[in-house]
């Protein structure tokens, strides 16, 4: 997939090269990670099957800053998944919340899975987390997603008895600050991995590379007058990616540009504040047809009021219910098709954005931060060591 008409030799002196790569590759990228995992699926059943048979397990979706973001879109499907289960219980708790608070976050007699998602495998609290978990959690196994075959996580967690570690091909691998194609592809090999509802994979691939080419002019109009603000939301599944798209504008902007997320509901409790006509508010409409409701009434009350931009992305579902508007963006997948099989094809988009808002000021959004204070693996993390509080009588 070509992204957006950018020349490569254009792109390599702008230091722009491997993000607009990345993004770029997803499509293809997808297909090989599915593959992947086909090959790998005796190997993933005969870990996870037993695992999903015990009574009372509980999962633990884990990463820190994007990584932590693909676990909260994972959570709500999975949990719709496993559901009819009794006592199955299935979280989205950040690596950063188990390191600094692991008595609150873990649970000694609770048999525990806790599913890790790392891009390099290489940062403090990655590996905090799983030593934390080990330590705690009587009955602990691991399922490792990680991109990078040299990464510390990895070499740690392979072969170890109660571990499975899936280590995607290395085009997941991001070169860039940004994850981008590490995002994706560690999302849909969670959802793979588990058996979870999607679209096909060539569905995906082809909604992806549909929605750059058809809104590459848009997009160039979006940041050739830019915004100053802009707000993502979403409910459930989409809330966490709704996370990660305003995470990456304000990474690739290295903060010049103020980026929020919030749920649909949610915004109208204060977050609401925000609007002013430098707004550009982006909702990522449900194919849930009880939730897209609540998403389509704030839609028409932030157009009808505003004085902010609104976008909309969404599939076709809506079936006549809505009008179509200049500043609806279409998902080219169809009505049945699940809000897990959304995120990736929308996250291209808010993807795409933050790349152009990051050239058009002038920022290298391979490495966008001009201080250096923020690194594409996280540093100057101290793990201090844990002192078992006693129980009071």
């Amino acid at each position: 997939m070509t992204l957006l008409h950018l020349d490569p030799t254009d792109l390599d002196h702008r230091g722009a090269a491997h993000t607009a790569r990345e993004i770029a590759h997803q499509p293809a990228v997808w297909q090989t990670v599915y593959a992947q995992l086909q090959a790998e699926r005796p190997a993933l059943d005969a870990f996870l099957n037993p695992l999903l048979a015990l009574p009372q397990l509980r999962i633990v979706l884990t990463g820190a800053g994007s990584s932590a973001f693909i676990g909260q879109c994972i959570a709500p499907a999975l949990l719709r998944q496993l559901g009819q289960r009794p006592g199955i219980r299935v979280e989205a708790v950040a690596t950063t919340d188990i390191v600094s608070s692991p008595e609150q976050c873990l649970q000694p007699e609770v048999p525990t899975l806790l599913v890790s998602f790392a891009r390099s495998g290489n940062s403090p609290e990655s590996l905090a987390a799983v030593e934390l978990a080990d330590r705690f959690v009587k009955t602990c196994h691991h399922l490792v997603i990680t991109c990078a075959a040299d990464g510390t996580l990895n070499r740690r967690m392979a072969g170890q008895p109660r571990a499975q570690v899936l280590l995607l091909p290395d085009e997941t691998n991001d070169r860039a600050f940004a994850m981008t194609s590490s995002f994706s592809g560690m999302l849909l090999a969670a959802a793979w991995a588990f058996g979870l509802p999607l679209a096909p994979v060539t569905a995906l691939a082809q909604a992806a590379a549909a929605l750059v080419a058809a809104e590459a002019d848009r997009l160039y109009a979006l940041t050739d007058k830019p915004f100053e603000r802009i707000v993502y939301l979403g409910s459930n599944t989409l809330l966490g990616l709704a996370r990660e798209a305003a995470l990456k504008l304000l990474e690739l902007t290295d903060g010049k540009l103020v980026a929020m997320a919030d749920s649909t509901l949610g915004f109208r409790h204060g977050p609401k504040t925000i609007l002013n006509d430098k707004t550009l508010v982006v909702i990522i409409v449900s194919n849930d047809p009880y939730t897209r409701q609540y998403d389509l009434d704030l839609l028409r009350e932030l157009r009808q009021q505003g004085p902010a931009r609104v976008l909309a992305l969404r599939t076709s579902a809506l079936n006549g219910a809505e009008a179509p508007h200049a500043d609806d963006v279409t998902l080219a997948l169809p009505a049945s098709a699940p809000d897990l099989a959304l995120a990736p094809v929308a996250l291209v988009f808010a993807q795409c954005l933050a790349l152009l808002a990051s050239l058009q000021l002038g920022i290298t959004p391979d490495n966008p931060s001009a201080s250096g204070t923020v690194t594409r693996v996280v540093s100057g993390v101290t793990i201090h060591p844990v002192i078992e509080q006693q129980q009071q009588p």
